[in-house]
């Protein structure tokens, strides 16, 4: 019989420090209890009939007795809080180490090996807020084509510039090529393209990002469903942050999270078997890392709204989890990520009803999950089917 499993990073959704978060500067640290009592509660009603409320107290957001499915939370084994790694160990894959990170800037070698490649000068090379960076080197950016390079908390090396001032084809052959520089001098999880348009005052970053990623460091979930001849479908940033890896079918969002959700939807309608993996990443980038309560609030209750339609076109046997990858608290200090639980929530037809799964010890029980799912047996352990 085909199934399938449908699963979706809201990115950045923590729902509560990690026993650890303070030796990563992120004690109290609750995304999306915070976001909620900041703007003075939030209407997510249908993860609210999942069983989301149960999981933390949620302000606005109701304990549910009769949950549709499964609902709980999972600790990060990785000792790490980005994007990278937290979907490499949904996906199953554990890293030993964590990436590299430059909280002074990368080394001249690195800087100047992408100058000598891309023939133009370097300007920043420092943490920064990405609409900040551009606020502040934008100008200088335009006399004579500039590169912004900055980095952030996370393992990145991400490179802004104006759309008029370097094709947009250009930028990303640039970013391609700094990642093999990087790889061999000072290596990252990912170098980001952030293109961006306007004039003076009026600056904004387009939607044409793009993420170059290192590859999986062994084997996950994907590789192992695409090797049962099983799709699996990434929608969104998922397949760059796979570096394509496992992928068999990636559907890029060109607009925003809806466009996403709209993309998850059709998937959903169209394919049988498999998997389809949806990464949903303005959360993080537009409200998380900017601060922004009110945007990540209103974000929510538009995902929230589109959850029915998704799971009505789902078939009796196919599995439904949404979950997220770190957090990103929208009240906390500074514009970084947050170490956090990531919430579960699991659903299908013919799954069992209010089955509250606990704490988990590590994301992977996501993927050996799946697997069970689809594959009727799996290597990992943390299953909560």
């Amino acid at each position: 019989m085909k199934k399938k499993a449908v699963l979706i990073v809201v990115d950045s959704c923590g729902v509560g420090a990690l026993p650890d978060a303070a030796l990563f500067g992120d004690e109290g640290v609750n995304t999306l209890a915070h976001l909620a009592e900041a703007e003075g509660g939030i209407s997510i009603p249908n993860m609210e009939k999942m069983g989301i409320g149960n999981i933390i107290d949620i302000k606005g957001v109701a304990k549910n007795n009769n949950a549709l499915g499964y609902y709980g939370k999972a600790m990060e084994t990785s000792k790490a809080k980005d994007t990278t790694t937290g979907h490499w160990e949904i996906a199953g894959l554990v890293s030993e180490k964590p990436f590299n990170t430059y909280p002074n800037g990368f080394p001249e070698i690195t800087l100047k090996k992408i100058e000598e490649f891309s023939k133009r000068r370097i300007v920043c090379n420092k943490p920064y807020s990405g609409t900040e960076v551009i606020d502040d080197y934008a100008d200088e950016q335009l006399k004579d084509g500039a590169l912004i390079v900055y980095t952030s908390a996370d393992s990145v090396l991400q490179i802004a510039a104006h759309e008029d001032i370097i094709p947009i084809d250009e930028l990303y052959s640039i970013c391609k090529k700094a990642l093999e520089i990087c790889n061999e001098y000072s290596p990252v999880a990912r170098v980001i393209v952030r293109p961006y348009i306007g004039t003076k005052g009026s600056y904004k970053r387009t939607e044409r990002r793009h993420d170059y990623s290192v590859p999986p460091s062994g084997e996950t979930m994907l590789d192992r469903l695409k090797n049962h001849n099983l799709p699996v479908v990434g929608i969104g940033k998922t397949s760059d942050i796979f570096a394509g890896v496992g992928i068999t079918e990636n559907r890029l969002t060109n607009k925003n999270n809806l466009d996403g959700i709209e993309k998850t939807i059709k998937a959903i309608k169209e394919i049988d078997e498999g998997l389809i993996f949806t990464n949903l990443v303005d959360f993080d980038m537009l409200y998380g890392h900017r601060r922004d309560p009110k945007g990540y609030k209103n974000a929510l209750e538009e995902f929230d709204k589109y959850i029915p339609e998704m799971t009505n076109n789902l078939n009796d046997e196919d599995l439904f989890i949404i979950t997220a990858d770190h957090g990103c608290d929208p009240t906390y200090k500074g514009s970084d990520h947050t170490r956090e639980y990531i919430p579960i929530l699991a659903y299908g037809k013919n799954l069992k009803k209010n089955i509250n799964i606990g704490v988990k010890e590590s994301f992977v029980s996501i993927a050996a999950s799946i697997e069970k799912h689809l594959l009727g047996c799996t290597k990992l352990e943390g299953c909560f089917l």
